[in-house]
C-alpha cells in the first residue's frame, strides 16, 4: 500500500519526533582530536591552513588536553615535530622528543584522557618519506624495526594506544610483537589500515612538516581507484593483531567505510583529514556555506557510513555544538 496510507513526512513534521526516529547519532564520545607537538616552551602557533589548530610545546599541549577533557572529548592523538631530522628519523623513538614528553605530561595531568600516538617516520626523516630509503626506494622490512622502536617508546612514555600510519606491509604484527616483548601487551593498536594516497593531506603536511623531499607516496599508500584492495588491507591488519582499523581520508571514501563496517566485526575509525577541514573553513569564511551546519552534517555522514571513532580537527567545535543539544 502506498500514498495516502503511507506518508513518509509524518515522522518528519516535529523536531522531537525526528530525534526519536533518528537512525544515526553523533556523540562527543565518537571524537578524537589530533594535536601537533613541537619543541620549545610556551609555544602556541596557529597553523595557517587549519584555523584553530596549533603547533604546541609540551607545556601548552597539556593546557590544550585539559580543555579537550573539559569538553568531554575522550581522546587525543599526538603528532610530533622534532628538533632535528636525519635519514632514519631517529628522534621518532627518542624519549626526549616532543611526543614522548607530551604523552608523559598529559597522562600525569589527565590520567583518564586517552592518549593515542601516530607512528610513522615521515615527520622525523630528513627526506620526508615514511621509512628507510635505498636511493629513492622505500624499503619495507628495515622500516618495520624503526616503527617498532617508535611504538615501544610511545608505550614506555604512557600512551594508551599506538596508531601506525606508514602503510608498510607487516607493521602491525611487528609492532604487536615489539610491544608484547617489552611488557606492553595492554597497549592497543589502531591501524591506519586503508590509507589512500590522497590529495586531501596538503594542510597536514604543513602542520607536520612532513612533505616528501622528492617523489610521492603512491608506492606505499593506496590507489584511490581501489576498493576491494582496501578490504584485503583491513583483513590483513586484523589478522596481525590490530584492535581498531581506520579508513583515511573519510569523506571521499564513505563507500569504503560502509564496506568495512559490513565486512568486519572490529571497531572502525575514520580520519576526517586536514583538506576536508580546510575546505569547510575556507567556504564558511567566504559566506558560501553555514560552516557549523556543514561540519555537523559531514561528521554525521562519517558516523552513518559506519565509523564509531572519528579523528577530526572539528572535535572541539563539534563537542560544543553537541553540548547545546
Amino acid at each position: 500500500m502506498g500514498f495516502p496510507t503511507h506518508r513518509m513526512r509524518r515522522l518528519r513534521r516535529h523536531p522531537t519526533l525526528r530525534r526519536m526516529v533518528s537512525e544515526t547519532r553523533l556523540a562527543v564520545d565518537d571524537l578524537i582530536l589530533p594535536l601537533f607537538v613541537c619543541p620549545g616552551e610556551g609555544v602556541k602557533t596557529e597553523i595557517s591552513s587549519m584555523p584553530g589548530n596549533h603547533h604546541l610545546s609540551v607545556d601548552r599541549v597539556v593546557d590544550e588536553a585539559r580543555e579537550v577533557a573539559d569538553l568531554g572529548i575522550p581522546a587525543v592523538i599526538l603528532f610530533g615535530l622534532p628538533e632535528t631530522k636525519d635519514p632514519e628519523g631517529s628522534e621518532g623513538w627518542s624519549m626526549d622528543a616532543p611526543v614522548q614528553r607530551a604523552v608523559a605530561a598529559i597522562k600525569q595531568a589527565l590520567p583518564d584522557l586517552m592518549v593515542l600516538t601516530d607512528v610513522c617516520m615521515c615527520e622525523y626523516t630528513s627526506h620526508g618519506h615514511c621509512g628507510v630509503l635505498d636511493g629513492h626506494e622505500l624499503l619495507n622490512d628495515p622500516t618495520l624495526e624503526l616503527l617498532t622502536r617508535a611504538a615501544v617508546s610511545h608505550a614506555r612514555a604512557g600512551a594508551d594506544m599506538v596508531a601506525p600510519s606508514d602503510m608498510m606491509d607487516g607493521r602491525v604484527a611487528a609492532i604487536r610483537a615489539g610491544l608484547d616483548a617489552e611488557g606492553f601487551d595492554q597497549v592497543a593498536i589502531m591501524a591506519y589500515a586503508a590509507k589512500y594516497s590522497s590529495a586531501f593531506y596538503g594542510p597536514f603536511r604543513e602542520a607536520a612538516d612532513s612533505a616528501p623531499a622528492f617523489g610521492d607516496r603512491k608506492a606505499y599508500q593506496m590507489d584511490p581507484a581501489n576498493a576491494d584492495e582496501a578490504l584485503r588491507e583491513i583483513a590483513l591488519d586484523i589478522d596481525e593483531g590490530a584492535d581498531i582499523v581506520m579508513v583515511k581520508p573519510a569523506l571521499p571514501y564513505l563507500d569504503i567505510l560502509r564496506a568495512a563496517h559490513d565486512s568486519f566485526d572490529v571497531p572502525l575509525a575514520a580520519y576526517n583529514v586536514s583538506g576536508e577541514f580546510a575546505m569547510v573553513h575556507a567556504a564558511a569564511q567566504r559566506g558560501w556555506i553555514d560552516g557549523e551546519a556543514v561540519m555537523m552534517e559531514l561528521l554525521l555522514s562519517i558516523r552513518r557510513a559506519g565509523a564509531k571513532m572519528i579523528l577530526t580537527y572539528f572535535a572541539r567545535d563539534a563537542a560544543r555544538v553537541l553540548a547545546r543539544h
